[in-house]
């Protein structure tokens, strides 16, 4: 319990929050720096994952180029650019790190939310005379919607949490407090610092739960009563099915 209190006394100190190395710069440097990657990772990673799964072709190929990401450490990837001309460039050797680190959960769920979509409601859709926009828009994009959040949640998470490694090549973040206190041999210092990572992780998981939940129902397509008609047999007939199996128990 000593930990706990000395982490707690830290954090409730009022000259730590204070200041250019006070919590206050280095949380607005991380989220600066975890935004900027997500953002990044999400303008390329979700068009292309959406669009391969749409024409279901070549998909599951760059997913599994993109996966080799995922076995790639961030810091050994900062460490390269810390040697190269991009050592000079500011946050610049980061953010393209921990855009690698953020694309494979993006591309993937994308992709995946896409392909799982009910293809008797794809078929049906085609049947009234959709075409590929259309069919993409209205039917395959908002129910593939909860697998490519869960995919934004997890990647936002991750890079939350990964972005302290930038502190380890001198950049900014709260790993600096972090590592601060491993210079000094201040524990109270590294166990308050991981607690900040770990509340801001969870403030970010948090914030989009809540952003899905009460914008994206606005933007749900209205049923449509043509499509309906067309599914409602096969779900009776699935319904029969089933129904059959449990009376043959």
């Amino acid at each position: 319990m000593g930990i706990v209190t000395d982490a707690w006394g830290w954090l409730t100190t009022g000259a730590h929050w204070t200041g250019e190395e006070g919590v206050g710069q280095r949380l607005a440097e991380h989220v600066y720096v975890s935004g900027a990657a997500l953002l990044i990772a999400a303008a390329l990673a979700l068009p292309l994952g959406l669009w391969l799964g749409h024409l279901g072709r070549g998909g599951a190929l760059a997913v599994n180029v993109s996966n080799v990401g995922r076995a790639i450490p961030v810091f050994a990837v900062l460490a390269l650019f810390m040697v190269s001309p991009l050592r000079n460039a500011g946050y610049v050797p980061t953010v393209v790190a921990l855009v690698l680190f953020a694309i494979p959960p993006l591309l993937t769920n994308a992709y995946v939310g896409v392909r799982e979509v009910d293809p008797a409601a794809v078929r049906a859709a085609r049947g009234m005379g959709m075409t590929g926009g259309q069919l993409f828009r209205q039917v395959e994009l908002p129910l593939a919607r909860p697998v490519v959040m869960t995919g934004v949640r997890s990647a936002a998470v991750q890079v939350v949490a990964t972005a302290t490694v930038a502190a380890m090549v001198g950049q900014g973040g709260l790993g600096r407090i972090i590592t601060a206190g491993f210079a000094t041999y201040d524990t109270a210092r590294v166990v308050a610092g991981a607690v900040l990572v770990a509340l801001l992780a969870l403030l970010v998981e948090g914030v989009l739960v809540g952003a899905d939940r009460l914008f994206f129902p606005r933007f749900e397509p209205r049923r449509d009563q043509r499509l309906d008609q067309r599914l409602e047999p096969r779900r009776d007939q699935r319904r029969d099915q089933r129904f059959d199996q449990l009376s043959k128990r």
